[in-house]
């Protein structure tokens, strides 16, 4: 479920933007999607580490896949940097969030290929932790991990299906249209030589790429929309995620045109693209 109604689990308790606005908790969410779906895959876009202990994340991870029939993807980043995430629970962050980021992806990794898991490390620990049945996708969940910098590709060509990306991190506005899609080129180019570094085939892990914060205004036309995801499909991207537009504020846009826009580039660059 890629949209603006998703969130990581902490994340919407601290959503700045869309403050004093309905913005529910994503696995509660998804598993009523789950319940009313058979075919669609759906996933968290993407989860924190910043609260969330890897056990019981695991847990709710497994509990979901099985609900689904094993349609889950698990989108997990490093955290809001400027420690919002921790703030709104009234918990001191002061974390180095790479090494954080780094053994949560390790752990939960470990938990959801193995029945039982001990791990002690900087950030969590598990003694004995059991994940009974296991995931119905073997060997577990795919991770869909969120890189913008050369540890994340490195740790997204290690354990990533689907590298995230959105682009520039900075503040949306601050770079031009322009600067925007050449970060998004670079980007491309990191992750391909992080992959051939460590091994592996780039053309094996997907590339998604959230436009609303990439590029201004997608919503601006059919065309305008088209042209964004032709764009990102000849940069390699396998995915193309925007969050569902709104009547006004943030996210601004016409739902009905949207819709419209989307079955366009349906057509033009197919299901099996981006």
């Amino acid at each position: 479920m890629k949209s603006g109604r998703g969130s990581s689990p902490i994340r919407a308790l601290s959503r700045r933007s869309l403050r004093g606005e309905p913005w529910y908790d994503s696995l509660t969410t998804l598993t009523a999607v789950a319940a009313v779906t058979k075919r669609i895959r759906f996933g968290t876009l993407v989860a924190s580490p910043n609260i969330r202990h890897p056990v019981l994340m695991a847990k709710q991870v497994m509990t979901l896949d099985e609900i689904s029939g094993g349609r889950l993807v698990l989108g997990i980043g490093a955290g809001a940097a400027d420690g919002a995430d921790t703030r709104v629970m009234g918990v001191a962050d002061g974390v180095r969030r790479g090494d954080r980021f780094e053994e949560f992806v390790t752990l939960t990794d470990s938990l959801l290929r193995q029945s039982r898991t001990t791990f002690h490390g900087a950030y969590y620990q598990a003694v004995e932790a059991d994940m009974v049945p296991g995931c119905v996708q073997r060997p577990r969940v795919p991770f869909a991990l969120a890189a913008s910098g050369p540890r994340g590709f490195r740790l997204a060509a290690r354990f990533a299906e689907t590298w995230v990306t959105i682009g520039d991190t900075g503040r949306p506005g601050e770079r031009s249209e322009a600067d925007g899609w050449e970060m998004l080129r670079r980007q491309v180019g990191q992750l391909t030589a992080a992959c051939e570094q460590a091994g592996r085939d780039p053309k094996r892990i997907g590339r998604l790429v959230n436009v609303s914060r990439a590029v201004p205004d997608p919503y601006g036309s059919v065309e305008r929309f088209v042209d964004v995801v032709g764009r990102c499909h000849e940069l390699g991207f396998t995915e193309v995620v925007v969050n569902h537009p709104r009547r006004s504020g943030i996210f601004h846009g016409d739902p009905d045109m949207f819709a419209h826009a989307v079955r366009q580039a349906l057509a033009v660059f197919g299901r099996g693209g981006s």
